[in-house]
C-alpha cells in the first residue's frame, strides 16, 4: 500500500478489498419499481446503511487500521468526526484490539456519539469548526501518541471507500451513471477510481447540499474552497473537500450538482416510506438530485451509494 499521502490507484482498491473482506459486509443492492417510476429511470441502491456501523465509512477505517504496522497500532488510533467515521475507527480498533480516541463536535447526533462510546472509544468534544476539531485532536495525539486516521484525506481511507463501487459495478456492470454524496470527498474519489477503472465511459456525479457547496465552488475555482456554513441537515457533508480527494475528483468526476434542504428532506422521507428503509440525510442528496432533475438519468441505469442509516430518531426533520 502506498503512503497515506500519495494518490491511491485501482490496485490499492483491490488490495483494500482483500484486507477488509474478513471484517466488512458485502452490502446488498436494492431496487424499487415505484422509485423508478418517479425518476423515469432504473435506480439501483448500494446499501451501505447495512454495512457494519451502519455506514460505508467502515470500509476506509477498517482498511487503514488493519494496514497499520504493529508498532503504530499499539499506540492506538485517533480521529475527528461528526459520527460515521468515528464509529468506523472505534469498531475497527476494537476488532484489532487497540485503543481509539475520537474528537467529536458538540452538535454531533447523539445516536452517533453513543455508538462510538459503545465500541469502546474515548470521546472528546469540541466546537463545531474544523479549527476546533484539529486543535483538539492535536492535544489528544500529543497526549497519547496515537496514529491520526483522517476521515477522508488519506490514501488508505480512499482506497477502502472505493471498495463499495468496486462491488457495485461487479454486481451491476451495466450502470450508466454512478452518484455519491460529496462531503470530504473520500467516497466520491474512491468510487471514481473504481468506476473509471472498471467502466471508463460511466458518468460519475458528486452531489452536495446547496448550503455546503464547497466541492462545486472548488471545481470552478480550481482550488479548495472552504465550507461557508455548517447548518445543512446532511450532517455527514459539512466538511471541506480534502486535498487528496480533490486531486482525484478533478481527474475522474464528470459533474458536481447541488440540491436544496427541502428536497433532501423530501427525498429522505420518500425512501423511508416507499422502500421501508432508514437512510440518513446525507444519503438522500443524490436521490434529491435525480428527483430535482439536476442529473439527467431518463431512460438510463443509475447507481446510488446509500452511505448510511444512522439517524437520531428523536429529532427527525418531519
Amino acid at each position: 500500500m502506498k503512503s497515506s499521502t500519495s494518490l491511491p490507484t485501482f490496485k490499492d482498491v483491490l488490495q483494500a478489498s482483500k484486507t477488509i473482506e474478513p471484517y466488512a459486509h458485502k452490502t446488498p443492492v436494492l431496487h424499487s419499481s415505484f422509485v423508478d417510476e418517479r425518476a423515469g429511470a432504473q435506480l439501483f441502491f448500494k446499501c451501505e446503511n447495512f454495512q457494519k456501523v451502519g455506514a460505508f465509512k467502515f470500509r476506509g477505517g477498517c482498511n487503514t487500521i488493519m494496514s497499520l504496522s504493529e508498532a503504530d497500532a499499539q499506540k492506538g488510533v485517533a480521529t475527528h468526526s461528526s459520527g460515521n467515521h468515528a464509529q468506523a475507527i472505534a469498531l475497527a480498533a476494537k476488532l484489532r484490539g487497540i485503543n481509539a480516541y475520537v474528537v467529536m463536535p458538540d452538535n454531533a447526533p447523539k445516536v452517533k456519539v453513543e455508538a462510538v462510546r459503545n465500541y469502546g472509544a474515548e470521546v472528546t468534544f469540541c466546537e463545531s469548526t474544523l479549527e476546533a476539531r484539529e486543535s483538539t485532536l492535536q492535544e489528544v495525539v500529543d497526549r497519547t501518541g496515537a496514529t491520526f486516521v483522517h476521515p477522508y484525506n488519506d490514501a488508505r481511507v480512499i482506497a477502502g471507500q472505493g471498495t463499495s463501487a468496486y462491488e457495485f459495478l461487479n454486481s451491476n456492470p451495466d450502470l450508466d451513471v454512478l452518484l455519491t454524496p460529496l462531503g470530504g470527498g473520500g467516497l466520491l474519489s474512491g468510487s471514481s477510481i473504481s468506476a473509471k477503472a472498471i467502466k471508463p465511459e460511466i458518468l460519475v456525479i458528486g452531489c452536495e447540499p446547496e448550503l455546503a457547496d464547497d466541492g462545486l465552488r472548488s471545481i470552478k475555482s480550481g482550488k479548495i474552497e472552504p465550507v461557508l456554513r455548517t447548518d445543512t441537515i446532511a450532517d455527514g457533508l459539512r466538511t471541506s473537500v480534502g486535498d487528496l480527494p480533490f486531486q482525484i475528483i478533478k481527474q475522474n468526476v464528470d459533474d458536481i450538482v447541488t440540491v436544496s434542504e427541502e428536497s433532501i428532506i423530501e427525498a429522505m422521507r420518500f425512501i423511508w416510506e416507499r422502500m421501508n428503509m432508514i437512510i440518513e440525510p446525507s444519503c438522500a442528496v443524490p436521490i434529491a438530485a435525480i428527483f430535482e432533475g439536476k442529473v439527467d438519468v431518463k431512460g438510463k441505469k443509475a447507481g446510488i451509494i446509500i452511505t448510511g442509516g444512522n439517524v437520531d430518531l428523536g429529532s427527525l426533520p418531519w
